[in-house]
């Protein structure tokens, strides 16, 4: 026997944990596992129960709420998700926030992605410190310019309005949008880059017709934390759409729902509407897991 062979054999004799004499790796058991599956019970539970208790909530009546908070309702009452939707104003909220989310993603994406293209594929002057100038919006939390923000809202004529609320929205959103695409642009394959510019594609064409399908799972991915970070988004819209409540998004309706219904003892119809605005963030996050799970990892995979 050499060496080495006695080097090995003595390895394996020790108890490698780790290896199993066959030499496959051994799958780690015990107390650590428990207890990673354990935490992980406890905080799927820790955010689903207030969910479900939310929505069971929404078909009680204030009665039950207040008698039995924690029991199933005795009926399904649609009548509390009607009287949310057109009395309390939460339809025409809703589809203010559709308007103003669709148009701020909209931007979002459009202007983020030709940037974090630019930056990742082309050298020029400058192109590191204008990179950093983008990334370094991240460092600015919103309270920190909300002063300023609303003066410069209301001297550029956009006080009140869906446009300047889109606008805010999107300059937010861009530090990140932009980092997070340039890094995924960067591993994309340079070679099919090349072949289409040989072809004759021009560096238009190249963008949108052969680099954005590329970038789809990325381009998934940062859509929808956008989308999410736009729909909760209130203290904006609070600072800078005062005044016309006909033109108030969802967390706005929302709060003045939880303070008028709160006093008019109406539990039933503020549960109804805060379960309809909590609809479309569950139905775009079950329907997009995958790809956000595929967009966040095809980076590191290159």
């Amino acid at each position: 026997m050499t060496i080495l062979d006695k080097t090995a054999s003595d390895g394996v004799a020790a108890g490698d944990r780790r290896v199993s004499p066959d030499g496959k790796p051994r799958r780690e058991t015990g107390g650590a596992n428990a207890f990673s599956h354990g935490f992980l019970l406890f905080w799927g539970a820790l955010t689903v129960l207030p969910l479900l208790w939310m929505f069971l909530s929404s078909f009680k009546s204030d009665g039950e709420i207040l008698s039995d908070p924690w029991g199933l309702p005795g009926a399904l009452r649609f009548e509390n998700w009607a009287r949310a939707w057109t009395e309390a104003h939460i339809g025409r909220y809703f589809l203010n926030s559709a308007i103003v989310v669709a148009g701020s993603l909209t931007l979002t994406m459009l202007l983020g992605a030709t940037a974090a293209y630019v930056f990742a594929r082309y050298e020029f002057r400058g192109r590191q410190f204008l990179y950093y100038l983008f990334v370094g919006g991240m460092m600015f939390p919103v309270f920190l310019a909300l002063v300023p923000l609303f003066f410069v809202v209301r001297n550029a004529g956009l006080f009140g309005t869906w446009t300047g609320l889109m606008l805010v929205y999107a300059a937010y959103s861009l530090p990140f949008t932009v980092f997070f695409l340039s890094a995924f642009f960067r591993t994309l394959p340079t070679a099919v880059a090349e072949a289409a510019l040989m072809d004759g594609c021009g560096h238009f064409r190249l963008f949108f017709r052969v680099m954005l399908p590329m970038a789809r799972p990325g381009l998934i991915s940062i859509a929808i934390f956008n989308f999410l970070s736009h729909w909760n988004q209130f203290i904006l819209p609070q600072v800078l759409m005062q005044g016309d409540d006909s033109k108030w998004v969802l967390a706005q309706g929302l709060t003045a729902l939880a303070v008028s219904q709160g006093y008019q003892g109406d539990y039933s119809g503020l549960f109804a509407g805060l379960t309809i605005a909590t609809l479309p963030v569950l139905v775009v996050y079950i329907a997009f897991q995958r790809q956000i799970q595929t967009g966040l990892t095809a980076g590191q995979l290159k």
